[in-house]
């Protein structure tokens, strides 16, 4: 078979660069509204998402949202939604992309204590699915169309 990345280049798929931390998490850099950014590459997380605290930093206007998020090891947290937001990765764009806030103090306080550092987001299967994904974690890749 022919080299991944020439196929997959072949078929408009852009090429993004991950690192793995000490915790095993796949990290990404992104941009949201033009504002760089670290984010967890999460294939379990329905949804993309960042902290209240990164409102103001990547320029958010946050809403009103019914939705309660659950994760590892929390359940039943109060959330918000933020519409119509540019995100980046790499060379890969795509615009009015929603976003879940929800308090992520819980997932920064397990990164630290095991000295790893602390992330502004997650991103999740909803842009995985948009930019149909393919994880190359050999080479620690990820590529989007």
């Amino acid at each position: 078979m022919k080299n991944l990345h020439e196929v997959l280049q072949k078929e408009k798929y852009k090429k993004i660069r991950f690192t793995v931390s000490k915790t095993q998490h796949l990290l990404i850099k992104a941009k949201i509204n033009g504002v760089s950014g670290s984010f967890i590459l999460d294939t379990g997380a329905s949804n993309s998402c960042v902290g209240f605290d990164s409102i103001d930093f990547f320029q958010l206007k946050a809403g009103r949202s019914k939705t309660k998020a659950a994760g590892a090891g929390a359940t039943g947290m109060f959330t918000q939604l933020a519409k119509n937001n540019s995100l980046q990765i790499g060379r890969w764009k795509t615009d009015a992309f929603h976003l879940v806030i929800f308090d992520m103090s819980h997932v920064n306080e397990a990164l630290q204590q095991h000295k790893a550092k602390p992330v502004h987001g997650i991103i999740g299967a909803d842009i995985l699915l948009e930019g149909k994904a393919i994880i190359d974690y050999y080479h620690h890749c990820l590529y989007l169309k």
